[in-house]
């Protein structure tokens, strides 16, 4: 763990600061999952999603999401499906500083696709910051598997699709999106972090 990390902090220590960025997974944390959707219009935020992402802007934390859409690899979907719905999702709860998504079917061993760190790292190089500085929110295992691999920490915030085993191995998962958020923020801003005249950390 490099120094200033933002990850949990070992019991006596330092308490954890705010992020330097959060990552978002799409399908059952920031809408509703539709399996290999490719419809713009059958996009439904989960309830506080918008309120969520708009807590973590206004506090002047870049924003990203970062999803596996194996349906392109499986010949379900196009990539310009994906954009489409993604341009949806960002109408609705957004607007996110960046997106990426995998393509990759799980046979591929693509090093992008969640449990892998691919899509964390590059996304946190995107954003110019450390991937240990980042929080990554996600509904399933792979999700915080995936930030923990890159050094991030993983917030697990359970849904239908949740398996229970998931659940009983994290710590202290979030009871929905904007509980998780709303932890985050109330976290202690990192010393020397410059608050610019527009709310964002500078």
């Amino acid at each position: 763990m490099s120094p200033g990390s933002r990850r949990t902090a070992p019991s006596g220590g330092p308490p954890p600061t705010r992020p330097a960025a959060v990552l978002f997974d799409r399908d059952g944390t920031l809408v509703h999952d539709v399996p290999y959707n490719g419809d713009p219009d059958l996009v439904r935020p989960v309830p506080g999603a918008a309120d969520a992402v708009r807590l973590v802007r206004e506090a002047g934390i870049p924003t990203g999401v970062v999803s596996n859409q194996s349906g392109i690899g499986r010949g379900l979907l196009t990539h310009e499906d994906v954009r489409r719905v993604n341009a949806r999702v960002d109408e609705l709860t957004g607007p996110f500083d960046v997106w990426l998504y995998c393509p990759h079917r799980p046979d591929e061993g693509c090093a992008c696709r969640k449990p892998l760190p691919g899509l964390v790292t590059e996304a946190a190089r995107r954003l110019g910051v450390r991937p240990d500085d980042c929080v990554v929110i996600g509904d399933i295992a792979a999700d915080v598997h995936a930030a923990r691999a890159a050094g991030a920490e993983g917030i697990l915030v359970p849904n239908a699709r949740t398996r229970p085993e998931e659940t009983r191995a994290e710590t202290n998962p979030a009871t929905d999106l904007l509980t998780a958020v709303r932890r985050l923020l109330a976290r202690p801003v990192p010393a020397g972090t410059a608050t610019r005249t527009d709310g964002r950390t500078a």
